[in-house]
């Protein structure tokens, strides 16, 4: 299939007059208000033809809603007519508007975003990229629902075994996809939220432990949405030195939030006294217990199977890498017992010979600021040599050290080398605003979203409710009772599907990417750190390693949105040969 989107570029190659009067026809219609209304009513048998040829369906679903608002104001608004003409002549404007938007269905649906697509927040060359640098966990070793079962058991045990919480804690269990990733929690309330790039918290999505706050609760707390700078979470999404914010962006982290929410239930129903910052501090210990004192590593190493999943996948991408001359190096906070493990499974026995540099328990993001510790080398048994190391040898295990010191004995610096990380802060963050390293974000919530986003239900509820919104838009100067009847049930309309449209993905906390309309917290760090972002490495197999990511531009608020738009990453399922 051709694509629906053809760049402005290409149109101007053709040389026959009909193909640029459509494009000025289009073009002419968006800016002057005849817009969508006029394109869309267009009942010739070439409309569909016509559509596909000058427009990517994708930006006429966000542009329907717009074309409304830049019409001039309705006449009936003003004119004498009775309120009930009025209100018929609104209605009769909203039915229109749901058979234009319900006509752009079929089209959108055509043009479904591949899962499989790396996507560009900048530009970026892998013929300049000579350096392949990995994380381990999430990043080329993926895990099954089954680990996070086992983390909030395990922690679970420990508070009430070690820190003598009540013994009816037993009675929760891990509950899947209750929370996604990206949320923060105000330590003092104890309440768990999803904050957008602005600070504003999303109401409909605040919890205190399981149940959800009613919106004038949350507003009476917070003295409306806004979260103040100095009470969010420090650069690497922490809580200390005041804040009272704390953000969860590891993957690891949401059987930590789980286990918050569940105690805290337990705390409510029992009309238990306690204190948040205790609580809060407490769960934190438990979870890094399960990490630090080696209980999920051992558990994992003896059950590998269960719990780690995608390794061919994995064992290609470096078999590529490695085979057309590419360097790579590891870097991970994990021990080597426990990655060694894991890479015997993914890759095999002679997983060392794909790396030039391997380092265990870095530490990270102490790894990229701390020039004060050295590296060390490690035998394949685990005992720690003492002898100063002078270079970094291919086939040899370091622990620690630090990122000069890795600068230093490696020489590889700039944009020729390209880190790939799940953690957008401890992986990505110093990288790309210290030393200029390119930057690849593992994001695996990406290809459920991606699925649930190329649905028939998502695009006929996102197209609705752009047009719907531009009606609104559109429709609020009409200021006499009758008309503001009818818009205020639009507004209601408005509000019920913003409401589903968040459910669709998660029904607490809705996607992670967005809250109702604006870009989350996440999503904003996101395209700040990382160059490109993916599902999982496994991407990289789409495509041969002279490709170049473009971001799509996208219109700003004050632009108009007058040309496809160009670059379509992730557009139909085609991709550049491998």
């Amino acid at each position: 299939m051709p694509p629906l989107s053809l760049s402005l570029t290409n149109l101007f190659r053709y040389k026959n007059k009909d193909s640029l009067q459509r494009l000025a026809t289009s073009c002419s219609a968006l800016h002057t208000g005849t817009g969508i209304r006029s394109l869309i009513s267009n009942r010739s048998s070439n409309k569909a033809q016509f559509l596909e040829a000058t427009f990517d369906p994708v930006s006429l679903a966000r542009t329907a809603g717009r074309v409304w608002g830049r019409r001039s104001t309705p006449n009936m608004c003003y004119s004498s007519t009775s309120s009930e003409d009025r209100t018929n002549w609104l209605w009769s404007i909203y039915n229109e508007t749901k058979t234009q938007a319900e006509a752009l269905v079929p089209v959108i649906l055509k043009k479904s975003v591949n899962p499989d697509t790396i996507f560009a927040n900048n530009e970026m060359s892998l013929q300049d990229t000579e350096i392949y640098g990995f994380d381990y966990d999430y990043t080329l070793a993926f895990y099954s629902s089954h680990l996070h079962t086992l983390i909030f058991n395990i922690a679970r045990d420990i508070l009430i075994e070690q820190h003598r919480y009540p013994e009816g804690l037993r009675e929760y269990e891990y509950i899947p996809n209750f929370v996604v990733r990206g949320l923060h929690y105000d330590v003092q309330k104890a309440l768990l939220m999803k904050i957008d790039a602005f600070h504003y918290i999303q109401l409909g999505t605040v919890y205190r432990g399981l149940n959800p706050v009613p919106d004038k609760e949350v507003i009476a707390m917070y003295e409306g949405c806004h979260v103040p700078l100095e009470n969010m979470s420090d650069f690497y999404g922490k809580s200390s030195h005041g804040h009272t914010m704390k953000q969860f962006m590891d993957i690891f982290s949401l059987p930590e939030m789980n286990l918050l929410c569940c105690v805290n239930d337990y705390f409510m129903k029992h009309n238990i006294d306690y204190e948040p910052v205790h609580l809060y501090k407490d769960v934190k210990e438990a979870i890094g217990d399960v990490h630090v004192k080696g209980i999920m590593y051992r558990a994992v190493e003896a059950d590998i199977e269960k719990y780690i999943c995608y390794g061919e996948q994995t064992h290609a991408v470096l078999r590529k890498l490695y085979e057309t001359g590419k360097k790579m190096f590891l870097i991970t906070n994990s021990p080597f017992d426990f990655v060694d493990r894991g890479m015997n499974y993914i890759v095999g026995k002679d997983w060392r010979d794909l790396f030039e540099v391997v380092i265990v328990q870095a530490d990270k993001p102490g790894f990229f600021n701390d020039r004060r510790k050295p590296f060390r080398r490690v035998t394949d048994k685990g005992v720690l040599l003492w002898d100063r190391i002078h270079r970094l040898e291919k086939g040899q295990i370091y622990k620690q050290g630090n990122l000069y010191e890795f600068l230093r004995l490696t020489g590889w610096r700039g944009s020729k080398v390209l880190y790939f990380g799940d953690h957008i802060y401890s992986d990505l963050a110093d990288l790309t605003l210290k030393h200029g390293w390119r930057t690849g974000a593992i994001i695996p919530e990406l290809r459920k979203e991606i699925k649930i986003m190329n649905t028939e239900e998502y695009v006929h509820t996102m197209t609705w409710l752009q047009c719907l919104t531009g009606l609104v838009e559109r429709m609020q100067v009409c200021r006499d009772p009758a008309s503001q009847a009818v818009v205020e049930q639009w507004i209601k309309e408005r509000e019920d599907i913003k409401s589903r449209t968040k459910d669709i993905f998660n029904g607490q906390f809705g996607s992670l990417f967005r809250t109702y309309h604006n870009p989350t917290y996440f999503s904003r760090r996101l395209s700040r750190f990382a160059d490109i972002y993916m599902a999982s490495i496994s991407c990289l197999l789409n495509y041969d390693l002279q490709h170049t990511f473009f971001p799509r531009r996208t219109p700003l608020q004050h632009e108009s949105p007058l040309w496809p738009e160009q670059g379509s990453a992730g557009v139909g399922s085609t991709f550049p040969p491998s």
